[in-house]
């Protein structure tokens, strides 16, 4: 009979008094007990070797990089410094262009610059001497370019042909901004269609130097309420600035402000008022406001106002009886871009910067 605690390689005692020979095998809980043992110093090795140090200083993080906004920087060119770029050029073709004049000057001698220097209508107003191979020309801003980058300014058909020929359709120029230009009349105050004396929205006009602020209040007396400027050139007051008339109150960038008072509830219709921004020439008599028939859809379909450009209602308008008194305080004006490089993909022909 085998015994069954016996391998099978094993021969049995033979014999009295003989001892069965020990097992070669150890018994399986000291096997089971072993495994565990080699598992766990392996297991404590592998952690061990794999962690990092404890006094390890962390990995660098990156720092992130902020991207800057549409309208990050964005400024009119600095009063007096030189600027570098190029010249193309267009036609309103009957448009009013950005800045929301009810026309353009009568020598159609303007300007549209990209939205850095446009800068949400702050250069609406001012005026750049613009000198290219040809010859020197100065433009009045009206409008805005949606494509342009900094440096490359978009003037009139007529502007163009005074600094180069039409066939290079892209030259390069240099610009600068104007200080206290010459002044094409007095100061012009718009009512937008629409305003009441629970909204109110003014458009400014032959300013000289773009403007920095406008304020209004009702008669004569009383506290300045700030008007908040549009991308589309007017300044609004969003919860009115009552029935009027008005005095309204205009600083430029160089620090000059004139006052003006008499300015009605019209809307639709430019009141002339007897005040230059600068240089004098307040007068007495007053001036009959004329009624603007601008165009409603603006020369630029790319425009950051396409729900607020202005239309009017032609209508005859009574008188206006402003008044004003200017005064002078020179402020810096803030930094302009950099000047665009040469121009990409150049056109052999005349170009009107198709929008």
């Amino acid at each position: 009979m085998t015994d069954p605690d016996l391998p099978e390689n094993l021969d049995r005692p033979s014999g009295p008094g003989r001892r069965r020979a020990p097992s070669a095998i150890p018994p399986r809980w000291l096997l089971a007990v072993g495994v565990a043992g080699v598992a766990s110093v392996l297991g404590l090795t592998l952690v061990l070797r794999d962690a990092a140090p404890v006094c390890a200083a962390p990995p660098p993080v990156a720092a992130p990089v902020l991207a800057a906004g549409p309208g990050a920087l964005a400024a009119p060119p600095v009063a007096g410094r030189l600027n570098q770029g190029k010249a193309t050029f267009y036609d309103l073709a009957g448009g009013i262009g950005n800045c929301s004049y009810p026309s353009p000057p009568s020598n159609k001698r303007y300007v549209a610059l990209g939205p850095s220097e446009y800068a949400s209508a702050a250069a609406c107003g001012g005026y750049l001497d613009v000198t290219g191979p040809k010859g020197s020309v100065r433009v009045l801003v009206v409008d805005q370019c949606p494509e342009c980058a900094p440096g490359h300014i978009d003037l009139s058909a007529e502007a163009f042909r005074e600094i180069a020929d039409p066939v290079q359709g892209i030259v390069p120029v240099s610009y600068r901004a104007l200080v206290d230009p010459a002044l094409p009349g007095p100061l012009t105050f718009r009512i937008k269609e629409g305003a009441s004396q629970y909204w109110f929205s003014v458009l400014v006009g032959s300013h000289g130097n773009p403007l920095r602020s406008v304020e209004v209040r009702p008669g004569t007396s009383g506290a300045w309420r700030t008007a908040s400027r549009q991308s589309y050139n007017y300044w609004e007051i969003g919860s009115g600035a009552g029935a009027g008339p008005y005095s309204i109150r205009v600083t430029d960038t160089n620090g000059n402000r004139a006052v003006a008072t008499g300015i009605r509830m019209a809307p639709g219709q430019v009141q002339t008022t007897d005040v230059r921004m600068y240089g004098g020439g307040s007068g007495t008599a007053p001036r009959a406001a004329r009624s603007a028939s601008p165009s409603a859809t603006p020369s630029r379909s790319a425009s950051p106002s396409p729900s607020v450009s202005p239309s009017a209602s032609p209508s005859p308008s009574g008188s206006a009886s402003p008044s004003a008194s200017p005064t002078d305080t020179p402020t810096p004006p803030p930094a302009d871009p950099p000047a665009a490089g040469a121009a990409g993909g150049g056109q052999p022909h005349p170009v009107a910067c198709t929008r």
